[in-house]
């Protein structure tokens, strides 16, 4: 009997010289209002010719993946990491080709990867969450179609822990 297809998404940079793909579901779906990923989709909308990545409500839409799940299929050597803060763990990584935004990775212990929505070529997991929301900006309106959160909420720290345990029993 032949196995299902595993779910997975795929992201390239807007020219094509960067692709990753992450095998597997996603932990989970989100839009991120907090000030690091507006300033850093700020800076990323700030180089030349990048494309947006913020919504106009001054969301960011990411598919939370295990990081073990996340491969570099080509373009390795065209990825540049950017930092808000020299000290941060956080790194916004970038295709310089086209200055395409890739993914958010970690420096510190965390076992996930946010792989920019807006770069996904295929169907994916429909956003499920909106956090940190009290960080949108003034005069704008959180839309109602998922649940929202003024910080991290319970159920996505329950799907992180859910997600390193597999990780751990290599599931």
């Amino acid at each position: 009997m032949d196995n299902p297809p595993r779910a997975m998404a795929k992201v390239s940079c807007a020219c094509g010289q960067v692709a990753f793909e992450a095998i597997g579901a996603p932990i989970t779906s989100v839009i991120c209002y907090c000030d690091d990923c507006q300033e850093g989709a700020r800076q990323i909308q700030s180089l030349p010719h990048a494309a947006s990545v913020q919504e106009p409500d001054g969301g960011t839409e990411y598919l939370v993946y295990r990081k073990d799940r996340v491969t570099c299929l080509r373009g390795a050597s065209l990825l540049k990491t950017l930092k808000l803060r020299e000290e941060s763990a956080t790194n916004r990584v970038i295709a310089v080709c086209c200055h395409s935004a890739m993914l958010v990775n970690f420096d510190d212990a965390k076992h996930w990867v946010d792989l920019y929505r807006s770069r996904c070529t295929n169907d994916v997991l429909p956003v499920q969450m909106r956090i940190c929301t009290k960080f949108k900006p003034d005069g704008e309106t959180i839309p109602i179609d998922v649940p929202s959160s003024s910080s991290y909420p319970k159920s996505l720290i329950v799907k992180l822990i859910l997600a390193k345990m597999a990780m751990l029993l290599q599931r």
